[in-house]
């Protein structure tokens, strides 16, 4: 018996295969955007817990099998999202369903033996997206470790644009300024469009006063970010070396990107075998075997003179202790991923600077698709990212034809408060708007609002 979305007819039928952490986090977010949900798992533990929580119909059996996909009702999905712990069984999941139903399919592929041929298999098995959570979140921490002044960096309109997030550090040039006087200063555009201060979130105008130890997220041109960060008194170098304890997937995804860009990379891995596989996949990288938790080793292999430092070990727990104690002996950038997203605000006070969640960016990359296929009539959702704990989203849309909001100035459109239109994205120029600008047929518009769940660019509208 499904009750709550009855009323929300809107929502699309998705099937979820595997409820690990991943799978949990789709289902919280995708229920709470009013979509119909099933989930398949073998464990019967996992069905009864996430059932429990969630109204939403559970199946117990293997989400590869025939029957279990038609008793999942296969015919009616809209889409299959299978993410269990094995990318053999994910892909085969796809398969099934893609020729069994008419839904659209979407596998998590961690294994860096297919990371080569994504494109390969999405276009042979009729995919619609194929996502690596490893491999997305050593991107993001690369983007990081580029620019290691920043808490964040996202980027939009394929890399030409960046949503970077700083701290105002004391008595920076910013604090005391109204946004609307920082523009006047500089020759090149950015916008400030998000901030925190004191645990609240705020989708500031130009009067809003900036203070020291807000946190501020501004978009811009990938060459402007760098400029005004500059401007502002930030090193805008990036790190020349980084250390990085622990040698799974992402460790090995992240040192081949850092050595591709000419950073020095240092692994500490506690497997001997993996030491002598990584030294082969890795060659320019230095691997040493030990127990990167271990003061003296991370004393004797330079933690103290590395300029960023990246626990990857799988447990939460030791990557917090090692970033805390890598603030405390270095100058390091230190980067934490985390996998569990409890305790979050206890983490918020801890000062642990950039704090990546792989399970969210898979999420994010899976819920942009779900809300444009919800509507794929006047744009698409080309990105989304949400910050601040997911208060604020940022989303980018395709504008594909004429509606509502297009060929009239921003100013005399009826906008939703707390949302701002940050940037328009025109023929491959990007530009921060002003009032008299319009949105055309063609652009991509990133629009930043606490907002949550616009799945079409009309959705600014009052």
């Amino acid at each position: 018996m499904r009750t709550s979305h009855d009323t929300k007819k809107s929502g699309l039928n998705i099937i979820i295969v595997g409820c690990g952490k991943v799978g949990t986090t789709l289902i919280d977010q995708l229920s709470k955007e009013g979509h119909d949900i099933t989930i398949i798992d073998k464990s019967a533990d996992n069905i009864q817990n996430i059932t429990n929580l969630y109204d939403i119909m559970g199946i117990i059996g293997n989400g590869a099998s025939y029957s279990v996909q038609i008793e999942a009702g296969i015919h009616n999905a809209d889409l299959i999202i299978a993410v269990t712990e094995s990318d053999e069984l994910n892909l085969l999941c796809c398969t099934v369903a893609r020729r069994v139903g008419n839904c659209a399919a979407i596998a998590r592929v961690r294994t860096p033996d297919y990371s080569e041929e994504v494109s390969y298999l999405q276009e042979k098995l009729g995919l619609a997206m194929i996502i690596n959570p490893e491999l997305e979140a050593a991107k993001e921490i690369s983007r990081i470790l580029y620019l290691p002044t920043a808490l964040e960096v996202n980027t939009f309109a394929h890399g030409q644009a960046e949503l970077i997030k700083v701290k105002i550090p004391e008595k920076n040039m910013l604090d005391g300024c109204a946004i609307s006087e920082i523009s006047k200063d500089f020759s090149f555009s950015f916008l400030i469009c998000a901030i925190e201060r004191n645990g609240e979130v705020f989708i500031p105008s130009g009067s809003f006063i900036l203070r020291s130890g807000d946190v501020i997220s501004f978009v811009a041109s990938r060459n402007n970010a760098r400029e005004f960060l500059k401007n502002i008194g930030f090193k805008t170098n990036q790190a020349k070396d980084t250390m990085i304890i622990g040698g799974g997937k992402v460790a090995y995804y992240l040192a081949k990107q850092l050595l591709s860009i000419g950073m020095g990379v240092k692994i500490i891995e506690q497997s001997k075998e993996r030491c002598e596989e990584l030294s082969i996949l890795l060659p320019k990288a230095i691997i040493i075997n030990g127990d990167g938790t271990d003061e003296e080793l991370l004393k004797e292999e330079g933690i103290t003179y590395a300029e960023s430092f990246v626990p990857l070990t799988g447990i939460d727990e030791e990557n917090i202790m090692l970033t805390l104690y890598a603030r405390q002996i270095s100058n390091a950038k230190a980067i934490t991923k985390l996998n569990r997203i409890s305790f979050r605000e206890v983490i918020n006070t801890l000062d642990l600077g950039s704090v990546v969640y792989p399970r969210f960016i898979t999420s994010e990359a899976i819920i942009a698709y779900v809300r444009a296929k919800k509507n794929s009539m006047n744009s698409n959702i080309e990105t989304l990212y949400h910050m601040f704990d997911s208060r604020v989203e940022a989303i980018e849309f395709k504008v594909t034809e004429k509606s509502a909001v297009t060929d009239i100035p921003l100013a005399e459109l009826s906008l939703k408060n707390n949302l701002l239109v940050s940037f328009i994205n025109r023929n491959g120029k990007i530009f921060i708007p002003s009032g008299q600008d319009c949105i055309l047929t063609g652009d991509t518009v990133m629009i930043v609002t606490s907002h949550t769940g616009f799945d079409k660019i009309q959705d600014i509208l009052k």
